[in-house]
């Protein structure tokens, strides 16, 4: 990859793996390390990486080094206060269905949701995701259909209607 083609990953690239690590990590500064962190692995590695693999080898340095993040967090016991999480998609909808959407997103675990996540809103392949989140196809399939399922029995109880 030439440093004209990292550019151009970081253009088009940024803003989705922001918004993908925010989600999951729910914490401004956090994921701001977490991306920065993947663009920097993925410069000194530059010369390895194929240009049109980009996205995918980012996606997967940023979401291995979130687990790692998420992992020290937790051993540290390091709650902090979120701020009003924005969906990408839904940004000039309904408050309420943010509200709804996110909730819902927070009662699965933290694998459902990074598929989703993946799936749904960075619109990955199932064998890309199986690749970022070292999972086979058939895995994903399963995980991202429970996790689904999970979501419409959330969304549509009498509790949360909108």
């Amino acid at each position: 990859m030439t440093a004209n083609e990292y550019n151009i990953c970081v253009k088009e690239y940024a803003d989705n793996v922001y918004r993908f690590i925010y989600k999951n990590m729910r914490h401004v500064e956090d994921a701001e390390d977490v991306v920065q962190t993947a663009f920097q692995k993925m410069w000194v590695n530059k010369d390895e990486v194929e240009f049109e693999k980009a996205k995918s080898y980012l996606f997967t340095i940023a979401y291995r080094q979130m687990i790692d993040n998420l992992r020290k967090i937790k051993r540290i016991h390091h709650k902090e206060e979120m701020p009003e999480m924005i969906l990408g998609s839904t940004q000039q909808s309904n408050p309420f269905l943010k509200k709804a959407l996110n909730e819902a997103l927070n009662t699965l675990t933290d694998t459902q949701r990074h598929l989703v996540m993946l799936k749904d809103y960075e619109g990955y392949s199932y064998a890309e995701i199986a690749d970022i989140m070292e999972l086979s196809e058939s895995q994903v399939k399963v995980y991202l259909h429970r996790a689904r399922a999970i979501l419409r029995n959330y969304l549509v109880s009498k509790e949360n209607v909108v």
